[in-house]
């Protein structure tokens, strides 16, 4: 077996577990989250040669899962449900932690598929507004879904600084969903 080939079968042997399991909870069934993960895998195995760093890996499977899902919820117009934004609306003392506490409530009509797509095109043109440490912060914790004292451990960046990132990120994230939400 040659070198490259090897790379790649302990790149899948190790992250399968973790890879799986971010998209076993983004998705309905583990048959959808098996699905998506081959194709992750299969962009993985394809463009090995394209990716710039193996020290970036993680984070490029990662990124991929994450654009699998968000097409597959397009695809299907099919998303959990989530926390309405009108309630949120309250000061920034209040304001949610995660994503998902971001999202609205949405069925399954092609107006909510139709404003699902508006509402993941907002996010991504703010994530790419955000300052890069609010940014990182926030792909690190809500995408990667790793922990606050690993980032603190691998950054060294206090723990209390990086809430507060996150915090602003997800701040930002409510202030141009919700002029969104007013114009719509």
């Amino acid at each position: 077996m040659d070198v490259a080939m090897q790379m790649k079968e302990e790149t899948f042997l190790r992250e399968k577990d973790k890879l799986l399991g971010f998209i076993r909870n983004r998705v309905n069934s583990v048959e959808e989250a098996e699905d998506i993960m081959q194709d992750v895998f299969y962009q993985f195995v394809a463009g090995y040669d394209t990716i710039e760093s193996l020290d970036r890996v993680t984070s490029w499977l990662f990124s991929v899962a994450r654009n699998k899902i968000i097409d597959r919820y397009r695809r299907d117009a099919a998303r959990p449900k989530r926390a309405d934004l009108e309630m949120l609306a309250g000061s920034d003392d209040d304001a949610p932690l995660t994503l998902q506490d971001i999202l609205p409530d949405l069925g399954n009509t092609p107006e909510d598929a139709y404003l699902r797509d508006v509402i993941w095109d907002a996010i991504m043109d703010a994530l790419d507004d955000l300052p890069a440490e609010q940014r990182q912060i926030f792909i690190l914790n809500e995408i990667e879904e790793r922990g606050f004292r690993e980032i603190s451990e691998e950054t060294g960046v206090s723990i209390n600084t990086l809430l507060s990132r996150k915090r602003y990120a997800i701040l930002a994230l409510r202030k141009k969903l919700q002029r969104l939400y007013k114009d719509i």
